[in-house]
């Protein structure tokens, strides 16, 4: 069987111009091509050089015909000198690295507006929960590893006692209906419409992804993500939740877009490096121009990856709904780490959320505390000065390594004894203690999002630490 042994100076003796153009074509025949013979190859690359116009948009080549009809060396981007305007809340209980990351990625060419929320701290790229708007630009690590994570609460009119007098039928739901971690999944995947999209077979690296991704659909990943069973709290009846006051029975999951999404990050956060190297504290906020292939390749992949993660819940509360035999009154669902296309001071920029969630006016969401304190059902109030956004939870207080080290599990066992939590899972790096003060983390957003209720978890699965 052939097999490539492909050089620059094979691509030079045909004629590529000794640019970006030779790296992009070498890396993608190696990806694609690899069993093909120079020959073969070589002959491809030709037809490229000689007609790129006619390669704009392939999913191999496309890469390749654009940097050969835009033949220009890439070179390191500067920062601006002023960051773009920004606004911070509850600044006093954020660390000064996450407002450290913030102020670089305010300083990036294409940066346009930016906010911080109260839940934020340290991460890669932007922090955790951070906005930033860009013109005509979409930041892979400004997204996100777990592309679409979510939180999806379903509601069911069911006595919140049975959580209690029937535990271990809801303990036997979690243990037998969820899959958490790298390598659990369920024995049956079930088929969704998510496969039939046609990214699957015209983006090359996520037709390689969809097998894998058939088999995680329905499962959660590590770390906190969680499916648990808890108390609905409605305090009155508002018209876009629909639900009269009362208690009732939630469950509710926390995961994203697994192998696929992590895959779709590390890719396009690579050719976002080659193409916009920056200076080396803003290196993971490179980006990639939409009206360029790999823009508009990774924008499409981000969206699937998002749609496919909101999927996988999908297929967790329909598995549980239909082991405890009945049918959610509501269902709400809201998503992070992820970039809209929006209008902010008139003009329509691309709204990265990395820890953050959509908070437009009258656009529902759950944002958690713990698993010893509520999560919080919210209305958004469409404030301007947030980019219509607002946490996505409350906020790590210890590093995972921190919580680790400063936290026993005799410690853990005591918080859960007191909060009446059954646990299932979960290390030490999820304890409660890790986490900052959810009633804080909401007390500082009210101008962001109105509160219609509230979730208290009672039985919790967690991936084993």
């Amino acid at each position: 069987m052939a097999k490539l042994k492909l050089r620059g100076n094979h691509l030079i003796a045909i004629g590529f111009p000794q640019n970006q153009a030779i790296s992009i074509a070498m890396e993608d025949m190696k990806k694609y091509y690899k069993r093909e013979s120079n020959e073969r190859v070589l002959a491809m690359l030709k037809h490229v050089l000689a007609e790129p116009e006619k390669f704009k948009g392939h999913g191999i080549f496309g890469r390749t015909a654009e940097v050969l009809l835009d033949a220009k060396k890439t070179e390191a981007r500067k920062l601006n000198t002023t960051r773009a305007p920004y606004t911070i809340f509850g600044e006093n209980g954020i660390d000064a690295s996450a407002k450290e990351q913030l102020y670089t990625a305010l300083k990036l060419p294409v940066s346009k507006a930016g906010a911080l929320m109260p839940d934020g701290h340290g991460g890669y790229g932007l922090p955790i929960g951070s906005v930033l708007a860009t013109e005509n630009a979409v930041i892979p690590y400004g997204v996100g590893v777990d592309i679409g994570c979510r939180m999806c609460l379903s509601i069911f009119d069911i006595d919140t006692s049975y959580l209690e007098g029937h535990k271990d039928k809801y303990v036997g739901i979690l243990k037998n209906h969820t899959r958490f971690g790298m390598t659990e999944v369920h024995s049956s995947p079930a088929d969704h419409e998510i496969f039939e999209r046609k990214e699957f077979s015209t983006i090359p690296i996520i037709k390689n992804l969809k097998d894998k991704a058939w088999k995680q659909l329905g499962s959660s990943g590590g770390g906190n993500h969680f499916v648990e069973f808890g108390q609905v709290t409605i305090a009155g009846h508002d018209r876009v939740l629909g639900l009269p006051a009362g208690n009732y029975v939630g469950v509710l999951s926390h995961s994203g877009s697994r192998g696929l999404g992590a895959s779709i990050a590390k890719e396009y956060t690579n050719r976002a490096m080659k193409q916009t190297p920056l200076p080396r504290e803003a290196k993971h906020l490179a980006w990639l121009g939409l009206n360029t292939h790999d823009g508009q390749e990774y924008w499409l992949a981000m969206n699937l990856a998002g749609d496919y993660a909101s999927a996988c819940h999908h297929d967790i509360h329909r598995r549980i709904a239909k082991a405890m035999g009945a049918r959610p009154l509501a269902m709400v669902e809201n998503h992070h780490n992820f970039a809209w296309k929006e209008v902010v001071n008139g003009q329509e920029l691309i709204v990265h959320r990395k820890g953050a969630t959509p908070a437009g006016k009258d656009v529902l969401g759950i944002i958690p505390g713990s698993m010893a304190s509520p999560g919080f059902i919210v209305k958004g109030r469409g404030n301007v000065a947030s980019l219509s956004s607002a946490s996505h939870g409350a906020g790590r207080l210890m590093s995972r390594s921190s919580a680790k080290q400063q936290i026993t599990g005799s410690e853990l066992k005591k918080v859960l004894a007191h909060h009446g939590v059954t646990l299932l899972g979960a290390g030490l790096d999820e304890a409660p203690m890790a986490y900052k003060d959810i009633y804080k983390v909401m007390a500082q957003q009210t101008e962001l999002v109105d509160v219609l209720g509230t979730f208290t978890p009672k039985i919790v699965r967690m991936h084993k630490g």
